[in-house]
């Protein structure tokens, strides 16, 4: 769940930054560890996770209520 959520965040990313160039590549363990992206999934996935405990919407669903 962490890892995908780093890929996930690790491929934002760079689509962000290449724009049209971006191939939709991956990054390998330690490259997202390295990156800080694990860390910053870890964070996110956690806190979904408590919220989801506590009956609150994730994150990811709060922004899309709010759109």
């Amino acid at each position: 769940m962490i890892w995908e959520k780093a890929q996930e965040l690790y491929q934002m990313e760079q689509a962000k930054r290449m724009g049209e160039d971006f191939k939709g590549l991956t990054a390998t363990r330690k490259e997202l560890r390295e990156g800080g992206y694990f860390h910053m999934a870890k964070l996110i996935v956690l806190r979904n996770l408590w919220r989801e405990k506590k009956g609150f919407p994730s994150i990811e669903e709060e922004e899309t209520l709010h759109e």
